[in-house]
């Protein structure tokens, strides 16, 4: 009984700060004003201002239009975006919608009392995301809005955006390369490895000053998703996995440690860029694969191809004839080989946080954002400017000037959105046309490879307490780890195991595990 006293004098409270923010509007007879946050990618090759351009304009004007609202963007560093929310709801002056990558900060924001429980308000204020999210394919019958509601108190403080796309990761390779010194395409894990060897013994050859056969960063996880994953048990059950992944780092997953081994011995044969400990984005390594001198290297799925990288484009500008193509080596002891696969409900989680002055604003806002004229000019913009018709169906084109996009299909902007909208007769040919300069056939042939044997990592949607006060210590203490891991000498490689893994499970890793198996549905 105290408890049902107590979570209705919570909602009466919240429905109070709600019908509030509608009466200091009426009052006022102005328009509500909210702070939204978008992800500040820098300005390199032609990017905008993120919280000042022609995009930017559009929405404060319809939005000011159509439900009266005034927005001020509030940019955030995309690569720093963690610490920054952080940092900004410990002070209280987050804006009035945030997003980010971590469902771990979000839910203990909410059981802080720091976040809004969304919950109560889907069916009354968020009918047109609700409408475009859909299904959601991993639970038949429920809509995809309710993905990350917990599963113990059926709150639900955050919301996964909608993921477009099922690929994930590809390894790349240089096909010039392989032609010049006759070597076939790999196709297991010993002939990836052969194959970075005879790269780096043959730079004469393939025309370079210094070779860096395979190019990592210091973000170990990302960049090796694919070795990873070929090393791991695949029998391993949804349970084991999903309580052994810590903070989305896979440390004490069977067959991550061998991984990793594999890579300390490519890093002590020289395969391995010795400075890639520097390597903290994706600006740096980029430049060095446009400069001809990297063999392979691991990303997104569409990685040479983006349009904001242009690393095929630059690189067949520097050295003509040269070609990244992806490849598919790595299997695991069942003969397949193990992608990521991008789930229905994206990373990305919008949030409003019990700071904002006006949540009901913010509300309509996220919700304006999820109806297709809104959308839909974000991601396709001006006819013969970010678009043009080719038998009826718009095809992206790359803007330059004023209306080019920061991010591709505007998914800074769209924020409940990633990926291009289209029926799907027609996705092939939107996807390929995202990519200008480069044959639609690889595009295609890309999709394909790191779609082939993707699933979707285990997840649960439960509210695990632990992990926020630990998880950025967590996650800094992996990447060192795994880069103090790769750079040992091989015989003392268990030693710096042992070590790192006692630290990482006494920093708060083995409270979450813990924690987690007793929370497993």
């Amino acid at each position: 009984m105290k408890r049902f006293l107590v979570l209705a004098i919570f909602l009466m409270t919240v429905t109070a700060v709600f019908a509030a923010g509608r009466d200091q509007q009426s009052a006022s007879r102005g328009p509500a004003a909210i702070r939204v946050e978008i992800f500040d990618r820098g300005t390199d090759g032609g990017k905008t201002n993120p919280a000042n351009n022609a995009w930017t304009d559009w929405i404060k004007a319809k939005v000011l239009k159509d439900e009266n609202i005034q927005v001020t963007f509030v940019p955030v560093s995309r690569w720093t975006e963690e610490a920054v929310l952080v940092s900004r709801m410990a002070a209280q002056d987050a804006p009035d919608i945030c997003y980010t990558y971590s469902m771990d900060n979000v839910r203990n924001w909410g059981i802080q009392g720091g976040v809004y429980d969304l919950a109560p308000y889907v069916d009354t204020y968020l009918g047109d995301m609700k409408a475009m999210m859909g299904e959601d394919p991993t639970i038949p019958g429920q809509n995809l809005i309710w993905h990350s509601r917990d599963v113990d108190t059926g709150a639900l403080y955050g919301i996964s955006n909608r993921y477009i796309y099922t690929a994930s990761h590809n390894t790349f390779i240089r096909k010039d390369w392989l032609d010049k010194l006759g070597l076939p395409v790999p196709q297991t894990t010993q002939q990836f490895y052969d194959t970075m060897v005879a790269f780096k013994n043959n730079a004469a050859k393939l025309g370079v000053n210094r070779v860096v056969p395979f190019l990592i960063t210091n973000d170990i996880r990302w960049q090796v998703y694919n070795i990873l994953l070929s090393f791991m048990d695949p029998k391993l059950s949804f349970k084991d996995r999903w309580t052994n992944t810590v903070a989305e780092r896979q440390l004490l997953v069977p067959g991550v440690k061998e991984a990793l081994r594999y890579l300390n011995s490519m890093y002590n044969d020289g395969l391995i860029d010795p400075d890639f400990p520097l390597y903290s984005d994706d600006q740096t390594p980029s430049n060095i694969m446009k400069s001809g001198v990297v063999g392979a290297f691991q990303h997104n799925w569409d990685q040479p191809y983006r349009q904001n990288l242009q690393i095929q484009t630059e690189l067949e500008k520097n050295i003509p004839g040269a070609k990244y193509i992806p490849i598919d080596p790595f299997a695991n002891s069942a003969g397949e080989t193990p992608k990521r696969g991008s789930p229905a409900a994206g990373g990305l989680i919008f949030f409003i946080p019990k700071s904002s002055k006006n949540p009901e604003a913010a509300l309509r806002y996220a919700n304006w954002l999820c109806r297709y004229e809104n959308y839909h000019f974000l991601q396709f913009g001006n006819e013969g400017v970010n678009h043009q018709k080719i038998n009826g169906v718009e095809v992206p084109i790359t803007a330059n000037g004023p209306w080019i996009q920061n991010s591709g299909a505007n998914i800074d902007y769209t924020m409940t959105i990633n990926g291009y909208i289209v029926p799907p007769e027609h996705f092939g040919e939107v996807l390929s046309a995202s990519y200008p300069g480069i044959p639609p056939n690889d595009i295609a042939t890309a999709y394909q490879m790191a779609s082939r044997y993707a699933k979707s990592e285990p997840y649960v949607p439960a509210t695990i307490l632990s992990i926020a006060p630990v998880r950025q210590v967590l996650v800094d203490k992996e990447k060192v780890l795994c880069v103090n891991l790769i750079c040992a000498k091989p015989g003392d490689f268990d030693r710096v195991w042992d070590a790192g893994i006692k630290d990482w499970l006494a920093s708060g890793a083995q409270a979450v595990i813990d924690e987690q198996k007793a929370k497993y549905r």
